[in-house]
C-alpha cells in the first residue's frame, strides 16, 4: 500500500527552538528543523529549516539538496564566485559535490529534500 502524506502551513509549522548553528562564522546564527519524510532506506530526508540572518558555509560532499524558499531571502555564493539571491517562491537544486556560502540576509524558512549520493 503507498502512504500517502500531507503537510500543511508549512511557513507556520513549530520547528522547535532555535539553536546554534555549527558551520556559522558571522552573524551567531541560529537554527531550527523539523523532518517531515525519511526514506525507508535513510538516502531521502525531506523537511522544513529555518535560521536566522548571517554566514555559514555548505558542503554537499555527500548529498545533493532540492530548496524551496518560504520566507527570508538568501545569497549564495558558488565556488567560482558567483552569487545567487534566492527569496519567497524560489527554488534550487545544490548539486552533488557543490560547495558555497549561503548569507541569511532576512530569517530564512525552506522545504528542502536531501538525497546520500
Amino acid at each position: 500500500m503507498i502512504d500517502f502524506s500531507s503537510f500543511p502551513a508549512l511557513v507556520t509549522m513549530d520547528l522547535g527552538p532555535l539553536e546554534a548553528k555549527p558551520t556559522s562564522f558571522e552573524g551567531h546564527q541560529r537554527e531550527a528543523a523539523v523532518s517531515l519524510y525519511s526514506s525507508p532506506d535513510g538516502r531521502v530526508d525531506m523537511g522544513v529549516w529555518e535560521c536566522t540572518p548571517g554566514r555559514f558555509r555548505a558542503d554537499r560532499s555527500k548529498s545533493s539538496e532540492f530548496c524551496h524558499i518560504l520566507t527570508g531571502l538568501v545569497a549564495l555564493s558558488h565556488g567560482d564566485g558567483r552569487i545567487e539571491h534566492f527569496g519567497p517562491g524560489d527554488a534550487f537544486n545544490l548539486p552533488l559535490g557543490w560547495k558555497g556560502e549561503w548569507q541569511v540576509i532576512e530569517h530564512v524558512r525552506k522545504v528542502y529534500v536531501a538525497v546520500e549520493g
